[in-house]
């Protein structure tokens, strides 16, 4: 698994995973927060298996 997720894009993910985890235990406290995993876990590695399908890669190094 190469990485093909640049700095600003990983950054972004674990925010935005972090964000819809805590819907699980602060505010409307519904399990669809769990949903947030993937962009956490994604963003964690450094890899999108959905940007490999596309062709899309937003890491700067070759």
């Amino acid at each position: 698994m190469k990485c093909n997720e640049g700095t600003i894009d990983r950054a972004l993910r674990v925010i935005v995973g972090l964000a819809l985890i805590s819907l699980v235990f602060v505010g409307p406290k519904t399990m669809w927060g769990l949903i947030g995993i993937v962009p956490l876990l994604t963003g964690a590695i450094g890899f999108c298996p959905a940007y490999t399908l596309i062709g899309l890669n937003t890491c700067k190094k070759k």
